[in-house]
């Protein structure tokens, strides 16, 4: 089956532009706070996927329906009211990190937090850390 094509793919615009442009001042620091956090653990640098996604690292994936295509390795999305952050993939800690975590709400492939000052930032940082590294035990991860 021919790699089909994602609704969300990296592009060339401006991850500076898109933190700076989001409305909440509150969001806003918190966004631009996880790119650095981001940056600092996966050791990628932010690229925007699509028009709301800041992602970190590329994998290219094959499910077993042959379905095929390519996405960032972890990231965020500030969304209304909500930031939604792509940790990668679950693991044996994934359920204790999510305990310790804080205030959240899981989601279909992320979750999402209200503010960072609702979380333990230092869990949240474990969680990327060890969903990057079981993303990366099952897909290879390169730069965007």
């Amino acid at each position: 089956m021919a790699a089909s094509k994602n609704k969300t793919e990296s592009t060339k615009a401006s991850v500076a532009k898109f933190v700076d442009a989001v409305e909440d001042d509150a969001q806003r620091a918190d966004a631009a706070a996880l790119v650095l956090l981001f940056t600092k653990i996966s050791g990628y640098p932010p690229r925007m996927w699509g028009t709301s996604i800041v992602g970190f690292g590329a994998y290219a994936y094959t499910y077993e329906s042959g379905r095929s295509g390519t996405a960032c390795a972890v990231g965020f999305s500030p969304r209304k009211g909500k930031l939604a952050i792509y940790w990668g993939r679950s693991g044996p800690t994934t359920d204790a990190l999510l305990r310790a975590l804080g205030k959240h709400e899981p989601g279909g492939g992320c979750l999402y937090i209200k503010r960072l000052s609702d979380i333990d930032v230092r869990v949240l940082q474990k969680l990327v850390k060890s969903g990057l590294a079981n993303r990366k035990k099952e897909w290879p991860v390169t730069p965007t």
